[in-house]
């Protein structure tokens, strides 16, 4: 086998291919792996370089992600189901755990942003997903520092002239 293990060795883990392609497939959309990394950034790095590093691992994730549900022809997610009738309007998931570390990675400079640090965290996840996702990107996906440079320098206080003339934070 192309990976150099012998195919009885496999069944005698995985009792069929189906089970061997599901278990590839939940060890791909595992986020503990990246989670991890995220936690081993140099906390005395700056702002920038600890998003640059962070955003870095989170493309990985998001192009190895891709690759694997492009090779499986999978379908995209469905569409959150409709609220309902008399029912508070969904706002969204929970934050991730790769949200929650960027949030954290915020937190220490919540007085450089015009938004709070789980607001940042979003807006950098979102960028991070976009910015490097081969279709939404047109094939030429955002480097890390571009996408830092984009969300931090949209999310910094600004001078009172600058405040005023750009209006209310993100």
């Amino acid at each position: 086998m192309a990976a150099g293990i012998a195919e009885g060795t496999l069944f005698r883990v995985f009792p069929d291919k189906e089970t061997l392609i599901q278990a590839a497939i939940g060890s791909a959309f595992d986020p503990s792996p990246a989670e991890r990394e995220l936690d081993n950034i140099d906390p005395e790095l700056g702002l920038r370089d600890r998003l640059i590093a962070a955003v870095e691992i989170l493309q990985r994730r998001v192009e190895a992600v891709w690759q694997l549900i492009s090779m499986l022809g999978l379908p995209p997610p469905a569409p959150p189901p409709p609220s309902g009738k008399g029912c508070a309007p969904q706002v969204g998931p929970a934050p991730d755990g790769a949200q929650r570390r960027f949030a954290a990675m915020f937190e220490p400079f919540r007085d450089q942003l015009r938004c709070d640090p789980e607001r940042a965290a979003r807006l950098m996840r979102i960028m991070t997903f976009a910015g490097t996702h081969p279709r939404i990107s047109d094939g030429v996906p955002l480097t890390a520092a571009e996408i830092v440079a984009v969300v931090l320098d949209g999310i910094r206080v600004r001078n009172d002239l600058e405040a005023e003339l750009e209006g209310p934070p993100c």
